[in-house]
């Protein structure tokens, strides 16, 4: 199974309305004869991808995939199917599969002869697709907020300026962090004012190719201009027309996004974080005092401590060499979140 985990995160997959998945079939013995993964929506599966690298008959041997297989017909055929077919005698998955009209396909094996487990690494399974799952389980797409802040708090100086509160070392990793998302969103009030290109870029600042860039997602009322850098080529752009965050993230989760990577400006951060919306926070926290200046987060309907927004801190990391390094802390607030009853998904 954790060879199955290995390639499920083969690099390059791009990320989207469908999940990551490894399969590794084995023979009587436990030795590993053939292994596929899913390379993107409209792809073969893994499991299939796995028999066709078998290049024969499957009788007999155990099919290990880090996510049950599907059951239905969308743009690829049921993968149970396709494995009971080979002559599969075994499977052993991970994760239960979230998408509703995907899942059964532990049942139907079940009913044609085939021995099931499922389980085994089930969390390691869940955090290959963390963000996949959770925009089945939730309808709409998982949220991480990133942030660099001076340690009192603001994020710019008095006179507007932000360059640099955060290290050399921070801006590279808030870049592998983008890499890591399918949207990176700002507000209009911050592509006006700054101008940011919102790309993912290399160890020298050179933006990668289009086809690895994440969508650019500009929020808000206000006109972008045609000249902004967020309207270049080298990633694609839409415009959100609104300032509802709820509407926002339906309109991104529509075009089958699952992970949205908010930089916006502190009213844009309020307006999620006050919706119950943000739900991940990585902030980078650099050793400096700037007094006055704009603040984190401005608008966060909070007057009294009693009403503070908590969070749990699930990591703390140094980020950079010297006296000006960054602390990076990666934490989740603790507002509850609903599960849908039914989830949405490719598959």
């Amino acid at each position: 199974m954790r060879r199955a985990l290995t390639i499920a995160r083969t690099p390059g997959v791009p990320l989207g309305p469908n999940p990551r998945v490894g399969c590794v079939l084995l023979d009587a013995d436990g030795t590993e004869v053939a292994e596929g993964f899913h390379r993107g929506a409209g792809q073969p599966h893994a499991e299939v991808e796995a028999l066709r690298a078998l290049g024969g008959p499957a009788t007999g041997l155990t099919a290990v995939v880090t996510l049950e297989p599907c059951d239905h017909t969308g743009r690829t055929g049921p993968c149970s199917r396709a494995l009971l077919e080979a002559g599969v005698s075994r499977v052993v998955y991970a994760q239960d599969d979230p998408f509703e009209q995907a899942a059964g396909g532990a049942a139907t094996l079940r009913d044609g002869g085939v021995d099931v487990a499922g389980g085994l690494l089930v969390d390691e399974a869940r955090a290959v697709n963390r963000a996949w799952t959770f925009g089945v389980e939730h309808g709409r797409p998982f949220v991480t907020w990133k942030l660099a802040t001076s340690l009192d708090g603001r994020s710019a100086a008095a006179d507007g300026t932000s360059r640099w509160i955060s290290n050399e070392a921070a801006r590279r990793d808030t870049h592998r962090l983008r890499g890591e998302c399918d949207v990176v969103l700002a507000g209009t009030g911050t592509v006006l004012v700054d101008d940011p290109q919102l790309t993912v870029r290399d160890e020298v600042d050179v933006p990668l190719p289009r086809e690895r860039q994440p969508l650019r997602a500009v929020m808000g009322l206000r006109d972008v201009p045609a000249g902004a850098r967020v309207r270049d080529d080298h990633a694609e752009t839409v415009h959100l027309r609104t300032r509802d965050p709820h509407e926002a993230l339906a309109g991104l989760r529509s075009r089958g996004r699952v992970h949205v990577f908010l930089e916006g400006g502190p009213h844009l951060a309020a307006a999620f974080l006050g919706a119950g919306l943000v739900d991940e926070v990585v902030a980078y926290v650099a050793p400096m005092l700037v007094g006055g200046g704009t603040h984190a987060v401005e608008g966060l309907p909070v007057t009294t401590i009693t009403e503070a927004l908590h969070l749990d801190v699930e990591d703390v990391e140094v980020v950079g060499l010297g006296p000006d390094r960054n602390v990076r802390l990666t934490m989740t607030p603790r507002t509850p979140r609903t599960p849908r009853a039914a989830g949405e998904g490719e598959r």
